[in-house]
């Protein structure tokens, strides 16, 4: 459209409106304001969305921006194409991406850990023990290992002579063939990651002096597993030895005072643990902690975020950097996961507090347990205990019924045989006057012939034959020794007639004589 030629009228509602704005503004002819307008693509028709009408008054804008700034790339162009090239939306439900109402919100990524993972270093010893087959297998294989001994000695004997040709050779296979582990030609001697701790220390110390730096008396697995125990940071240091740079680190910024106080600080928490790259183990530890510059430190702690059980190194420092850049360093990294950590130390005190007061509950059931069963023990030895007494009881009431049921049975069976009381009273005959326990006098003869056991078992059988009670159907007890409960003494003098002489009653007592009757009680039997 010319600007000689220009007609208002026939211009659209929007871009009458357009030139409305922009002359109100500039106040440019309208005729002139024409051309700047069309460039700026004002007149387009596109369809009645947010964004294009986002678009057409932005095209008012640019188009007196053009007018006091000057032509510039169009961004309306730039506008319409991102939203051209833009994927179109899902379903007519979800937000479009739009200028006005804002992009619609897409997916999260999957939330990945910003540290990388510090791996748990078991050092591998280089001085492991060579297997030795059996004999007759060595035997057996005997040709072919002399077979490879003749190959491999021709083949480094050709290499010697010819040294450019391994080169080749190792330049045209490239990656395709995996390295050789070389052998230590450093000349230390292997040993456990404790004594290489320890070695590394005094070899320190001999080198750079007294120090106040407290390293980890262990080796890397070991500090590794404290820090993930008590949630610590480790903070790892590998020294080069044939680095120029080491020396320099050493003194000047590890053996530094701020240094030294900020990482022997107990409120900062940190595990310092050393090594040297010749050692086997620190040389893994660098391998897996991705050294790239000497000398080398790394800080690692434990990151809840990614696992209940992760370690990831939290900041790492290569080079030589001064004590001015190396303690802000570690400020940096700590302070970001100290908050971490006390969180995961809260949690931890939580769960053993948790878990203590299972254990005290536990012990004090089991306690609890204990007792009830140490008095059921104890009621249980009671009442065994009296049912024994009873049992005793009863079998020596048992015995005593039965020893007096037998006592009654022999006196019975003993009051039958017994000699009758000779008449005449000549001089084969004994008188003799018995007082009973119970006071009775009782005088009566006895053949002087007769044994004194005669004269007991009158006195024990005398309330038999008294009453007349005696039987000749009368037995003697089964399985019973009946033995007298009294003896028989003389008054004056005082005399004991034992039965246990087996002598006559004559013999004893003579032709007459005064007897008492004592009985024996248990005491006495002692």
């Amino acid at each position: 459209m010319a600007s000689s030629d220009f007609d208002p009228s026939q211009l659209s509602t929007s871009q009458q409106e357009a030139l409305g704005t922009y002359t109100a503004v500039t106040n440019q002819d309208a005729a002139a304001a024409l051309p700047l307008l069309e460039r700026s693509q004002w007149n387009v028709q596109v369809r009645m969305s947010p964004s294009c009408r986002f678009l057409e008054k932005l095209t008012r804008q640019i188009a007196i921006a053009k007018f006091f700034d000057g032509e510039a790339p169009d961004p309306v162009e730039e506008a319409r194409a991102s939203l051209a090239s833009s994927p179109a939306p899902p379903s007519q439900s979800t937000h479009q991406e739009t200028l006005m109402n804002g992009f619609s919100r897409s997916p999260r990524p999957l939330n990945r850990s910003r540290f990388d993972p510090a791996p748990r270093i078991v050092p591998q010893p280089d001085n492991q023990n060579i297997y030795r087959p059996p004999f007759l297998l060595a035997l057996l294989f005997a040709p072919f290992n002399l077979l490879y001994r003749l190959l491999s000695g021709s083949f480094r004997l050709f290499t010697y002579l010819f040294p450019f040709l391994p080169r080749l050779l190792a330049g045209s296979a490239g990656s395709r063939v995996q390295p050789r582990r070389q052998r230590d030609t450093t000349g230390r001697k292997p040993l456990s990651p404790r004594d290489t701790a320890a070695r590394f220390a005094r070899e320190f110390e001999e080198e750079y002096g007294q120090h106040d730096l407290k390293f980890f008396e262990n080796g890397y697995a070991q500090a590794y597993d404290l820090a993930k125990k008590d949630l610590k940071f480790l903070l790892v240091v590998l020294l080069s030895p044939e680095h120029d740079d080491t020396s320099t680190f050493v003194r000047g910024t590890l053996l530094s005072p701020e240094v030294v106080s900020y990482i022997n600080d107990p409120q900062n928490k940190i595990i310092l643990w050393a090594g040297s790259v010749q050692d086997s183990e620190a040389y893994q530890v660098s391998t897996a902690l991705s050294c790239s510059k000497f000398p080398f430190a790394a800080l690692v702690a434990h990151t809840p975020q990614d696992s209940s059980t992760s370690m990831s190194t939290i900041g790492r420092i290569s080079g030589l950097v001064p004590p001015s850049a190396f303690v802000p360093k570690l400020q940096s990294a700590i302070s970001q996961h100290s908050a971490t950590l006390e969180r995961a130390r809260q949690s931890r005190s939580e769960q053993q507090a948790s878990r203590n007061l299972r254990e005290e509950q536990n012990s004090a059931y089991e306690r609890s347990l204990a007792q009830d069963r140490e008095r059921a023990r104890q009621r249980r030895e009671e009442e065994d205990a009296r049912l024994r007494v009873e049992r005793e009881a009863k079998a020596k009431a048992d015995a005593a019924e039965q020893e007096k049921q037998n006592l009654e049975q022999w006196r019975l069976w003993r009051a039958q045989s017994i000699i009758p009381e000779p008449s005449s009273s000549g001089e084969d005959v004994t008188r003799v006057s018995i007082r009973m326990t119970s006071g009775e006098r009782v005088v009566r003869k006895f053949r002087a012939e007769a044994e004194m056991e005669e004269l007991y078992a009158f006195v024990e059988c005398y309330d038999v034959l008294s009453s007349s009670s005696a039987s000749s159907k009368a037995t003697q007890p089964p399985d019973y020794e009946h033995q007298y409960r009294f003896r028989l003494v003389s008054p004056l003098p005082r005399a004991v007639y034992d039965i246990a002489g087996g002598d006559s009653i004559g013999n004893k007592i003579g032709r007459s004589g005064n007897i008492l009757v004592e009985p024996i009680d248990d005491e006495d039997d002692a």
